[in-house]
């Protein structure tokens, strides 16, 4: 049952990339929220910075969807040791991602507006990767966090005073 509680932070966010393949977020979506967003603001921009804007809006999306996913898959694959640092298993939840990604694009074939597209499994990929340096720094601080805490209270180097 444990096991099934890791996961399940998995298959929600796999079924939230799915759902935000469909047509209602597509280009359209991206487009009119960026509008609302610049108006609300009272800013204007040119055509060309705006599609830049929304280009880089879309962009960061698949790098944060797959940084978040490649973080719950570290977490749920593994042992007692979740939250240690593993090469082997960052670079197996790296795959993962980069596999889910190409079934997306290829989902996103067969959605009206939408198209399968091998760069943004690039990005994708690269946010899989993202997450597992965010992985990597976030378990190296309290690590030597915990080292000096120990030192404090007496458990960790002898003392030599006295």
């Amino acid at each position: 049952m444990q096991a099934f509680l890791w996961w399940l932070p998995v298959i929600i966010w796999a079924g939230v990339i799915f759902w935000m393949s469909t047509k209602t977020f597509g280009p359209s979506f991206s487009n009119r929220l960026l509008s609302e967003v610049l108006g609300f603001l009272h800013l204007q921009v040119s055509e060309r910075h705006f599609q830049l804007l929304e280009l880089g809006i879309r962009k960061l999306g698949h790098f944060t969807e797959y940084a978040i996913f490649s973080i719950f898959l570290y977490h749920a694959i593994g042992d007692e040791h979740r939250s240690t640092w593993n090469p082997r298993k960052a670079l197996t939840c790296i795959l993962l991602a980069g596999l889910y990604s190409l079934t997306d694009e290829f989902h996103q074939s067969f959605v009206p507006g939408r198209g399968p597209s091998i760069v943004d499994c690039g990005f994708d990929t690269i946010g899989a990767m993202l997450g597992m340096v965010i992985i990597y720094v976030a378990g190296e601080r309290p690590a030597s966090g915990r080292d000096g805490l120990r030192a404090e209270r007496g458990g960790g180097a002898k003392s030599t005073s006295g």
